[in-house]
C-alpha cells in the first residue's frame, strides 16, 4: 500500500489476514490505510468504527515523510525537512473479527465516504473561512431600519469570534430566495466541505442523507416568516451527526441577506462544531451570550449584590451552552426565572423549548438531587419518547452543588409526526416517575388514616419494608399490611389474611401470615394449608423491621380446586379463623378443614361434623375418617345442609369467655341434646 500512491489518493483495505495470502495471520479483522496526513483523520476513523460497533484491539498510526516520483512510486522515507517530502498517514487498526464479506464491504465503503468528508472539510477550510468573512461584511451592510430590534453589532462580534478559531468549519453553502414567501434553495456549485455538491450520479454521503436534509436553516431551505423568526443570524442544530472530528449533532450558523423592503433574499449557511473550549469558558466572554445574560439580569432587576441576583447569574452561566446559543431572549428569561423559583421549593419541573422547524425539542428536567439515578433517567427518557413521538432522546446530566439535578434531554422528532401535547401533563408523568415507594406510602397512609395518624405511621414504616416487598407490592397494599403488623406487635400472636390473587386466574389465592419476631418454616405451615384443600405454590417471606420490633410476613400463593368458584368475601374470615385455631392446637389438623373452602363452613360447623364422624366410628362404623373426609369434601352441598341443621356455637366467643382447655366449654340450658352429645364426643375424642 505504501509502495505506490498518487497525490490525494486514499489507499484502504479491510481484510482478514492469512498465511497463504498475506504471509501473516491474526484473530482480528484488519483495517489498513495510507493517505495524506490531515486534521481529524484518526478521530473520524475511530468514530466510524465505533458507529459500526467494532471494538478496537490495536491501533498504530505513524506519520511518515516520503518522497515519491511522478508516478507515485516510493523513492525514500525521509525526514520532515527533506526537499520534496510529503507527510503521509499510515494507519493500522485491528478490530473484532468479521467474516461476512457483505459486512466487510459495507464497512470499507463507509470508511471511504467518511475519509472523503474529512478531506473535503480540510481542503475547503480556507474557502470556508473566506466565505465567513464575506458573511460578516454582509451583516455589517444590513440597514438598521431593516432590523431595528436586533443587536446587529453583537451578532457581528459573535461571527468574528467564531472566525477566530472558536468554530470548526466543516461545510458551507449559499442559498437564495426567488420570491417572497418561497423557500430558500441552494445555489449550485456553492457547496464547500461536507456540503460539496456530489458528483453527478454519485450517492449521498452516509449519515447525511440527501444533501437537502442539511439545507438552509437545517430544514431544506424552509423559512419561517414570523416576526420572531426574522433574525439576521440563525443559530440551531442540524438534523444529522457529524462524520468528522466528533460524533455530535452539527451546529448550523446561517447569515441572512435582506432586501430594502426587509424581506429575506438569501442565506449563507455554515456547518461545523464549536471547539471544546467554548463549552468550558466563561459565557460572559462570548459575544451574543454575554448580551443575553446581561439582558436577562436587566429584566429581572434584582439588587446587584442580593441572593437572587447571584443565584440567577449562576443559573445563566451554567445553562447548557448549546441552548444558550439557540434560545431566544424571551424564552431564556422565562426559563431562567422559573429555575430560580425552584431553589425555594425543590420539585420536579419541565421546561421545553421547541425547535422552530419541529426537528427536536429541548427538555430541561429538574428533580430533587437525592432522587436522581440511572433508572429514573431511563424512565424519563421513555416518557418523553412516548409523549412527543421521538425517534431518539439524548441526555446530559448536571449534578452541581445544588439540591436539584438537571437532566437535559434532546428529543429528536420528525416534523410531520409530532403529536399535540401538554407540557403540564408530561411534567406530571415525570413527577410520578420520581416519586419513591415511600412517598406513595406516605400519601396513602394519610388518605386512609388522616394526617396525624398517617404521618406517624409513615415515619415508623417509611424504611421498614425491604426491597423485595417494595418490588412485589404497591404502597396501597402496605396500608392493609401495616394494620395487621400493628395488631401482631400488640398481641404478640399471629395475624392472618386471605384474599384473591391479583393474577387473572380465578383459582389463585394469597394467604398472608404475620408472625412477630421470628420467621416460620414452610414445613410447619404446609400440612395445615394442604389439609384446608389448597396447594401451596410458593412462599415469599418479608421481614418488616420497626422500632417496636420485627414482624415476618409470609405471603403464600395458593391454588384451590373449587369448580363453582370461590367468594373470598364469604370464606376469608372463616378460613382465617380455622387456620388460627389449628395453629393454636384448638382444633385438629385434618382433612375435615377442607370444608371451609368446599362447603363454606366455619370452624365450629366443621367441629360438629368431625364429632359425628368420630361418634360413628365409636359405635362401629367401618369407614375410616379419611374416607368420611373425602366423602364430605366430594359432596359439599350435603355437608353444608347437614351442618345447617346443627346448633351454631361461636368458638371464638367460647375462647374469649375462658382459656382453651381439653374439654370444650358447653353452653347451658338452650342447646339441643344432640349438640351436647356432639361436644362430649369431640371432647372425648380429643382427650
Amino acid at each position: 500500500m505504501l509502495r505506490e500512491r498518487r497525490p490525494a489518493e486514499l489507499k484502504l483495505r479491510v481484510y482478514n489476514p492469512g498465511f497463504e495470502k498475506h504471509g501473516w495471520q491474526s484473530t482480528h479483522t484488519v483495517v489498513e490505510m495510507v493517505t495524506d496526513d490531515m486534521r481529524f483523520l484518526v478521530d473520524s476513523l475511530v468514530m466510524e468504527l465505533n458507529r459500526h460497533g467494532a471494538t478496537i484491539h490495536l491501533m498504530v498510526h505513524p506519520i511518515l515523510h516520503v518522497v515519491r516520483d511522478a508516478q507515485g512510486l516510493l523513492i525514500e522515507i525521509a525526514g520532515p525537512a527533506t526537499k520534496g517530502a510529503r507527510a503521509e498517514s499510515v494507519i493500522h487498526v485491528e478490530i473484532d473479527r468479521e467474516t461476512d464479506p457483505g459486512e466487510i464491504s459495507v464497512l470499507r465503503d463507509d470508511l471511504c465516504r467518511v475519509l472523503a468528508d474529512v478531506r473535503a472539510a480540510v481542503e475547503d477550510r480556507p474557502a470556508m473561512r473566506a466565505a465567513l468573512a464575506r458573511a460578516i461584511e454582509t451583516l455589517s451592510s444590513v440597514p438598521s431600519r431593516v432590523l431595528p430590534d436586533h443587536p446587529v453589532e453583537e451578532l457581528r462580534a459573535f461571527l468574528e469570534w467564531l472566525a477566530e478559531g472558536n468554530f470548526t468549519l466543516l461545510g458551507c453553502r449559499d442559498h437564495v430566495r426567488d420570491a417572497p414567501g418561497a423557500d430558500l434553495r441552494p445555489v449550485a456549485g456553492s457547496g464547500l466541505g461536507i456540503w460539496r455538491d456530489p458528483p453527478a450520479g454519485s450517492r449521498d454521503r452516509p449519515g447525511h442523507g440527501p444533501a437537502e436534509s442539511l439545507g438552509a436553516s437545517c430544514d431544506a431551505g424552509r423559512v419561517l416568516d414570523t416576526s420572531a423568526a426574522i433574525t439576521p443570524v440563525v443559530i440551531t442544530k442540524a438534523s444529522t451527526r457529524s462524520t468528522v472530528h466528533r460524533p455530535s449533532y452539527l451546529d448550523y450558523i446561517g447569515v441572512r441577506r435582506f432586501g430594502d423592503d426587509g424581506q429575506i433574499t438569501g442565506e449563507l449557511g455554515f456547518l461545523g462544531l464549536h471547539v471544546v473550549a467554548v463549552y468550558q469558558g466563561d459565557p460572559k466572554a462570548i459575544p451574543l451570550l454575554r448580551h443575553k445574560i446581561e439582558a436577562v439580569m436587566g429584566r429581572a432587576a434584582f439588587a446587584a449584590e442580593g441572593h437572587s441576583a447571584r443565584a440567577l447569574q449562576y443559573i445563566l452561566e451554567s445553562y447548557p451552552r448549546d441552548e444558550l446559543f439557540q434560545i431566544s431572549l424571551d424564552e431564556l428569561c422565562e426559563t431562567a426565572l422559573g429555575i430560580l423559583h425552584l431553589q425555594e421549593r425543590p420539585r420536579v419541573r419541565l421546561f421545553v423549548r421547541r425547535d422552530p422547524y419541529s426537528r427536536f425539542l429541548s427538555c430541561l428536567v429538574f428533580v430533587p438531587r437525592d432522587r436522581y439515578n440511572t433508572d429514573l433517567r431511563e424512565r424519563m427518557q421513555a416518557i418523553l419518547r412516548e409523549a412527543v413521538n421521538a425517534f431518539e432522546v439524548d441526555f446530559n446530566v448536571s449534578l452541581a452543588e445544588s439540591p436539584l439535578a438537571r437532566i437535559h434531554f434532546m428529543a429528536r422528532t420528525r416534523p410531520e409526526d409530532v403529536p399535540a401535547f401538554e407540557i403540564r401533563d408530561i411534567e406530571a408523568r415525570l413527577a410520578e416517575a420520581t416519586r419513591s415507594w415511600a412517598d406513595r406510602l406516605h400519601e396513602v397512609l394519610i388518605e386512609a388514616h388522616g394526617e396525624e395518624v398517617g404521618n406517624d405511621l409513615s415515619r415508623r414504616y417509611r424504611a421498614a419494608f425491604p426491597a423485595a416487598y417494595r418490588e412485589d407490592y404497591a404502597a396501597r397494599h402496605a396500608v392493609h399490611d401495616i394494620g395487621r403488623i400493628e395488631a401482631a406487635l400488640q398481641s404478640g400472636t399471629i395475624e392472618l389474611h386471605l384474599a384473591q390473587a391479583s393474577d387473572l386466574a380465578d383459582d389463585l389465592l394469597v394467604f398472608k401470615l404475620y408472625h412477630p419476631a421470628i420467621s416460620v418454616t414452610l414445613s410447619d405451615v404446609l400440612p395445615m394449608l394442604e389439609n384446608m384443600g389448597v396447594t401451596v405454590l410458593d412462599d415469599r417471606p418479608y421481614e418488616i423491621r420497626t422500632a417496636a420490633g420485627s414482624v415476618w410476613i409470609h405471603a403464600f400463593r395458593l391454588r384451590h380446586n373449587e369448580a363453582r368458584g370461590l367468594d373470598t368475601d364469604q370464606v376469608s374470615a372463616k378460613f382465617q379463623e380455622a387456620f388460627a385455631l389449628v395453629w393454636a392446637g384448638v382444633i385438629d389438623n385434618d382433612g375435615f378443614n377442607r370444608l371451609v373452602l368446599r362447603a363454606w363452613l366455619d370452624a365450629y360447623e366443621i367441629l360438629v361434623l368431625r364429632a359425628y364422624a368420630r361418634y360413628l366410628r365409636q359405635i362401629g362404623l367401618t369407614y375410616s375418617q379419611s374416607y368420611v373426609e373425602d366423602c364430605l369434601a366430594g359432596h359439599p352441598d350435603m355437608a353444608a345442609h347437614w351442618s345447617a341443621s346443627s346448633t351454631r356455637v361461636s368458638i371464638l366467643g367460647a375462647r374469649r369467655a375462658r382459656p382453651v382447655c381439653p374439654v370444650w366449654p358447653r353452653r347451658s340450658k338452650r342447646p339441643w341434646r344432640r349438640s351436647r352429645a356432639s361436644m362430649r364426643t369431640a371432647s372425648c375424642a380429643g382427650s
